[in-house]
């Protein structure tokens, strides 16, 4: 039977633990974790919307000050938590995706500081900020993020150490702000090498085993669909694209078409891609001699749309070509991806058109752009059978009476006639839909193709830019013995805008002054790119071929994994075992006056006390006489009244350095 002694101490643990659950925190403390918490955040705010990040950052500093010295009460948390998810679905369109599940984490993140007022709040606050950090790789996996990331958790960890010292009750000794994060950093650097190890040695596998999910809000680029007017998001996007090595000779500026969706059907308003065109096989194309040979590193799209350099000769393994030479992948470009092409310009790209083809490139619907029509038909009649003629004719003319400019009313109705009669100023989408329509009404088979145009060369990586910027439309038109035969309207009155791509008349406004600058950036980027986003399992059985090993198969990489992994284990138990007996300065300090006395034969036995070896020191040595008194003022400190003493710091440094400076 248990007596009320027995009871006793679990009572009294069961108390110590709850009080030291409730300990209240001191503005210095809870500083410390807000500061933690919001660096945590940091990174996946800046991966939201631009508006929905500041929202969401505004409303955690609001609420951070207004807790500062009460709680809101229930039923407004309540009302906070319920419209800041309703805020945060309602700007995703009610859509789930990775990008809403972090925009929501960051949300709850933001508001979670209401509940902030003892070290347990605390504690839950930043063990649930340690969650961004690491949902940011979901959303964007570059160094910035990366160093942002590292930054959080650092702070994060620094202030979970403060929490321990102020729930042992042993928070005057708490070590300053510096020192605790340079303990961070150095269990950081034990366990890099087995980090190491694990990310370049641990066998990798060719495919996924499972998927990332899809963003609720895509991201601009190139789609299925176009509409005049309706590029002007991906126009503004500076953001990479593409990045494109050539093996061997480049082609020039003006022959970099990167073909993408291929447009047939259009409704009046819309051009969009023909499904029933995709399942037929590609069209025979009779290419050039000269050939491109070249590596392309694409960024995600979220999307399975990929494109190549007009027009692909060879395509990667899984690619589906569609009759229009448009490729398409077989998983989604939610990731960095690499591919290895060739390209030649055609010669002849399906010179034998079948009937059924034809009539759908001539298709136009009914009671549409009836100037237009006209036109086409006058034209018609003055070329007769000279289809060039035409072709060349509409170039001349949008050469000599249209201007380029992003700055354009939105269409209506005839909006290939408010074009080419009223404003005759827009830019790439309204230069190819209106000259395909007026080529299909002159008898002429057109459609439009979208991709990217030109390129920025990178002097010191020696490979070409693509950005979202460059995204471009242009025409094919079927000429009777060439086949299709790309006409770019926009060059004909914009050429600079297709040769000389946006990033380059941007540099050359500061007298090329950020043309280095840039091209550096983006060169240390492509290299990140390279050596960590890009390091699949190819390139991993390929990671010793500069020792002469060609390839790495698994069972080596296995072997190779354990004898690096046993290594950074004992390199890892070995200096937290030496941290953690050396852990206290003083100790530490003790210790090397030990060592220093033990190379002249004095030094003290394991189980001796400090006054007795400081006494047979003294019988040893009769001049010795100043061990004696350090001996007697560390065992005071060390385990007399001293350890609990809560303003003593000063006393205690001048212990430290008086151990130091002690020689035998």
């Amino acid at each position: 039977m248990s007596t009320r002694a027995d009871m006793a101490p679990p009572v009294a643990a069961k108390a110590k633990a709850k009080a030291s659950t409730s300990t209240a925190l001191d503005p210095q403390t809870r500083l410390w974790a807000l500061v933690a918490a919001g660096a945590c955040l940091l990174p996946l705010l800046l991966q939201l919307p631009p508006v929905m990040g500041v929202v969401i950052a505004a409303l955690g500093v609001v609420v951070a000050a207004a807790t500062r010295r009460h709680r809101l009460p229930s039923w407004l948390r309540l009302l906070l938590a319920a419209a800041l998810v309703g805020y945060v679905m309602a700007s995703s369109h009610f859509h789930l995706g990775r990008d809403t599940a972090c925009a929501l984490l960051a949300a709850m993140l933001a508001i979670k500081p209401v509940e902030l007022a003892s070290v347990r709040d605390a504690r839950s606050l930043l063990g649930f900020a340690l969650f961004a950090p690491f949902s940011t790789f979901l959303l964007d996996q570059g160094p910035l993020s990366l160093v942002l990331a590292l930054v959080g958790a650092t702070l994060a960890l620094a202030a979970l150490l403060r929490l321990a010292d102020l729930e042992s009750g042993d928070a005057a000794r708490a070590m300053p702000p510096w020192r605790s994060l340079l303990g961070v950093w150095r269990l950081v650097a034990i366990g890099l090498p087995l980090a190491l190890a694990a990310f370049w040695l641990f066998p990798r596998i060719a495919t996924p085993l499972w998927g990332v999910p899809e963003r609720a809000l895509a991201r601009p680029g190139l789609s299925d669909s176009m509409s005049p007017g309706g590029w002007l998001d991906l126009m503004n996007d500076e953001s990479p694209a593409l990045r494109a090595t050539f093996f061997g000779p480049a082609p020039a500026p003006s022959q970099m078409y990167w073909r993408g969706p291929v447009l047939t059907e259009f409704d009046g308003r819309t051009w969009t891609r023909s499904r029933w065109l995709q399942a037929l096989p590609p069209a025979p194309v009779t290419h050039a001699a000269q050939a491109w040979d070249y590596e392309m590193v694409l960024e995600p799209t979220e999307d399975r749309q990929m494109v190549a350099l007009d027009l692909p000769t060879t395509v990667p393994d899984g690619t589906r070509v569609s009759h229009a030479y448009s490729l398409r992948t077989p998983r989604t470009l939610n990731a960095l991806t690499r591919w290895r092409m060739q390209s030649a310009a055609p010669v002849a790209y399906e010179a034998q058109l079948r009937p059924f083809l034809r009539e759908r490139a001539l298709r136009l619907p009914e009671g549409y752009n009836p100037r237009t029509l006209a036109l086409a038909r006058q034209w018609r009649r003055e070329a007769g059978d000279n289809d060039a003629a035409i072709v060349e004719r509409a170039l001349a003319w949008i050469r000599s009476d249209f201007v380029y400019t992003l700055s354009t009313p939105l269409p209506g109705r005839h909006s290939v006639d408010e074009f080419l009669f009223d404003q005759q100023a827009g830019f790439c989408e309204h230069f190819s839909s209106a000259y395909v329509v007026l080529m299909r009404a002159a008898g002429i088979p057109a459609r439009v193709v979208t991709g990217y145009a030109g390129g920025r060369h990178n002097s010191y990586g020696d490979y070409w830019l693509v950005r979202r910027s460059d995204a471009h439309a242009w025409a094919e038109v079927w000429l009777e013995g060439r086949g299709w035969v790309r006409v770019d309207p926009t060059a004909a009155v914009a050429p600079e805008r297709i040769y000389d791509t946006l990033a380059d008349r941007a540099t050359g406004n500061f007298g090329g002054g950020l043309a280095p600058v840039l091209d550096i950036g983006d060169w240390m980027r492509r290299g990140w790119n390279d050596f960590v986003l890009g390091f699949d399992a190819q390139r991993q059985q390929r990671l010793l071929q500069p020792l002469g090993v060609e390839r790495l198969g698994q069972r080596t990489l296995i072997v190779l994994f354990g004898i690096v992994a046993v290594l950074a284990i004992g390199w890892m138990l070995w200096l937290t075992t030496r941290a953690e007996r050396e852990r206290d300065r003083l100790l530490r300090a003790w210790h090397r006056l030990d060592a220093r006395y033990a190379r002249l034969g004095l030094g003290r036995a394991p189980h001796e006390p400090a006054g007795d070896w400081a006494a047979r020191v003294a019988a040893a040595r009769p001049g010795a006489t100043e061990l004696a008194p350090l001996s007697a003022r560390f065992a005071d400190w060390r385990y007399a009244h001293g350890a609990g003493r809560t303003q003593g710091r000063r006393e205690l440094d001048e212990l430290v350095r008086a151990l130091r400076k002690h020689r035998p």
